[in-house]
């Protein structure tokens, strides 16, 4: 009984609670929380985004108002229509690769036993700043081979299976008894009959990039010719030091190591060698008749380059690629953790039912993972509309308005020598319209899987 009057003599504490006041207060509280977050957000975001706005309607100077002709202006400019095909190019690509690969990547980590050490590795790029990003895909980039990381790997394979020519930098002496011809060849004026025995001298060869092996070619040169061969020897007509005389093989010239010689009889190559490493070449039992001795182009052929990868061709996947190094990683964590939500007891039975590894993926890891996907997806697609660092930093000046994109075409026509900032503000605009879309689709989205 006491206990009963207890409960129906003291007021309910929940009602004490209530009333206009005190969610008044809670409201004024609330606010005062929030209000140094909402000045930074006015102050940095929402004023910026009004005052570009308005600019936009204005002149280069900002005093004379011109309504939409910069607008106008922005879809007739062929550097602004550039940027935004490139733009396009970077929302289709990026945001496709590196989800894929860090689908591919989440699924792969799962079945490695260092794990975490690898997705370190690959996050890792994270935390290098867009400006370091771009200075070391600058240097790696870089088309000499001794600078460019990825050219000189590009050259090794290409020299080892297509070799490279011996001598690039050789030619014939003018006057001497070597003509060029239109192909870069070198051929002997005359015709020459079997039994007879030459010296074709060549300069312009470093005498510190004869090969190891070159051995004097005096001794070669002193050789006759048997009957119905024709022989020779093809040395460097400089005497270190100075001396000698000019067409004539001197005891110290070197003769020139695995240069091609061809025998060419009407038109027609009749018989190839390669030279010794004294420089000769012997053309044994020819048939009667006058011969042409030719020093192919391919003795004299400028090394292979590499890849342009900074040409206006490729500049923009390159750049792309840059974007890949760093952000894979990135993708590949946020996927991971979705993988390591979804329910196993799924997989299990999919497996237990005969379902190869393949199939899981295609059927069930993938159609699971889908919303986890998407918000990665738009997250880079809004990521790549504003990409500016990478794209100012790896392009060279010459190719600039080949990787131009909107935010540095902004840039350029605002800051970088254009100083038409009312056109630059309507560059602002327009991506800010391109990303508002992309960022609703995305908060909509994570207010879904809230619910």
């Amino acid at each position: 009984m006491t206990a009963t009057l207890v409960k129906e003599t003291d007021p309910p504490p929940v009602a004490a609670a209530r009333g206009p006041r005190p969610r008044r207060r809670g409201r004024i509280i609330a606010l005062l929380f929030a209000f140094p977050a909402l000045l930074l957000l006015g102050a940095l975001v929402v004023y910026p985004v009004l005052f570009s706005i308005g600019r936009s309607f204005f002149d280069a100077s900002g005093t004379r108002f011109v309504g939409g002709e910069n607008y106008t202006e922005m879809f007739r400019d062929p550097a602004t229509l550039n940027a935004v095909r490139n733009t396009a190019v970077w929302v289709v690509v990026a945001p496709a690769l590196l989800t894929g690969l860090g689908l591919v990547l989440a699924v792969l980590v799962e079945k490695v036993r260092w794990a975490t050490a690898f997705k370190l590795l690959l996050f890792m790029p994270m935390a290098v700043s867009f400006l370091a990003a771009g200075i070391i895909f600058r240097l790696a980039y870089d088309e000499d081979p001794d600078k460019g990381v990825l050219n000189a790997a590009v050259v090794s394979v290409h020299d080892a299976f297509r070799g490279t020519s011996p001598y690039p930098e050789g030619r014939a002496r003018e006057g001497g008894t070597l003509t060029r011809s239109p192909d870069g060849s070198y051929r002997t004026g005359t015709g020459v009959p079997p039994g007879n025995s030459l010296a074709l001298p060549l300069v312009g060869v470093p005498p510190k990039d004869l090969p190891a092996d070159a051995r004097p070619a005096g001794p070669a040169a002193a050789r006759k010719a048997a009957p119905g061969e024709l022989r020779g020897v093809v040395y460097l007509d400089f005497t270190p030091g100075g001396g000698g005389e000019r067409g004539r093989v001197d005891p110290r010239e070197s003769g020139l190591p695995r240069a091609e010689v061809e025998a060419v009889r009407d038109g027609r190559t009749v018989a190839s060698t390669t030279t010794a490493a004294d420089g000769s070449f012997s053309f044994p039992a020819l048939s009667a008749g006058s011969y042409t001795l030719t020093l192919p182009a391919s003795n004299f052929a400028r090394p292979y380059d590499g890849v342009s990868w900074l040409g206006p061709a490729l500049v923009t996947p390159a750049i792309i690629g840059a974007y890949l190094w760093i952000w894979t990683g990135f993708a590949m964590v946020l996927i991971g953790a979705g993988l390591a939500a979804l329910p196993r007891d799924a997989l299990e039975a999919a497996r237990m039912d005969g379902a190869n590894e393949w199939q899981i993926f295609r059927r069930i890891t993938v159609p699971l993972l889908a919303p986890v996907l998407t918000v990665v997806f738009v997250t880079l697609v809004i990521n790549v509309m504003k990409v500016f660092d990478l794209v100012y930093i790896i392009a060279p000046g010459p190719v600039q308005q080949d990787a131009t994109v909107l935010a540095t075409q902004m840039w350029l026509v605002s800051f970088g020598g254009g100083n038409n900032q009312g056109l630059g503000s309507a560059l602002g605009v327009l991506l800010l319209l391109l990303v508002v879309p992309a960022m609703v689709f995305n908060v909509r989205r994570f207010r879904r899987s809230q619910r």
